[in-house]
């Protein structure tokens, strides 16, 4: 093996360990905290934690439909979903990643059960089970992974309107936390769930290790299907602006986007394979950021 396989070996070994320490985390949160509070965090998850506790006592699942293989049944056709509208392909890390939440959830349920890890006590529960859940989901984005879920739906609806793809996670999310309040009755479900979501995101900005947002310039001669890419399979969008080169004065237009930091793999990906010649500089993006020579 090589220098550069073994660095190369090195970082994907590290890049599963994270995933798979993510993935036990989340599961931790599910089981030991949330679920048996009925705290509903968005997402599949949070459906799946619905769909647990309204289908308890029935024949075919006295104990409610398993929370890990139900959400499987949602992730696996979101992520066909996402292959046909969007383009996007089943990376290995995305695959692993929701396979293993969901057999992490599934075998604590199966040890733990309903119980709470902490009796009585509601709001422990959401704010432990919300800071568990944002160190697995920044465990994950720091393998340059996804779980998937919601996400990929709010990308697929998005694409297709003017809506930007955070505020639609943010609507789909809503909707399912007042499901939840609709199957529960209680209107204790949403106020907790929602205080669970601010802890998580929280938690995820604290782990982030730079600015989530990145400004992205794209110099190339394929601007259109670089556009397409941008606006209709990433449900992103973009700026051109008008250049000269320096060295042989040619007019050039470079695309200006701003991609989320765990997209940002995707992207540089994506626009390589269209034009292999494409030269690609990201920076920090924040309402402080200059554009450069400005």
């Amino acid at each position: 093996m090589n220098p550069s396989q073994a660095i190369s070996f090195r970082h994907h070994a590290a890049d599963y360990a994270l995933i798979v320490a993510g993935a036990l985390c989340q599961a931790v949160s599910y089981v030991l905290f949330l679920a048996p509070y009925k705290i509903v965090p968005g997402g599949v998850y949070g459906i799946s934690i619905v769909l647990h506790h309204l289908t308890a006592g029935l024949p075919i699942a006295p104990e409610g439909l398993p929370i890990g293989v139900t959400a499987l049944c949602f992730n696996v056709p979101l992520m066909l979903l996402a292959m046909r509208k969007l383009g996007v392909g089943a990376g290995p890390k995305t695959v692993v990643t929701f396979l293993l939440v969901s057999i992490f959830t599934d075998t604590l349920s199966m040890i733990f059960g309903n119980r709470p890890l902490v009796e009585n006590d509601r709001f422990i529960a959401c704010f432990y089970g919300g800071a568990i859940l944002g160190l697995g989901v920044a465990c994950i984005f720091r393998a340059r992974s996804t779980s998937a879920g919601s996400d990929v739906l709010a990308r697929v609806i998005a694409a297709g309107t003017n809506m930007k793809v955070s505020n639609m996670l943010i609507a789909l999310d809503s909707v399912v936390v007042f499901a939840g309040l609709i199957v529960f009755g209680d209107w204790a479900v949403p106020l907790y769930s929602w205080f669970t979501i601010f802890v998580y995101g929280k938690v995820v900005e604290m782990f982030q290790s730079e600015n989530p947002n990145r400004a992205v310039f794209i110099v190339s001669q394929k601007t259109d299907e670089i556009r397409r890419l941008i606006v209709e399979r990433m449900g992103m969008r973009g700026t051109f602006l008008h250049g000269r080169g320096m060295y042989e004065g040619q007019e050039k237009e470079i695309i200006f986007t701003i991609s989320e930091r765990k997209d940002l793999p995707r992207l540089k990906d994506e626009v390589k394979a269209i034009d292999p010649n494409a030269f690609l500089s990201t920076m920090h993006a924040s309402k402080d950021t200059p554009l450069p020579g400005i």
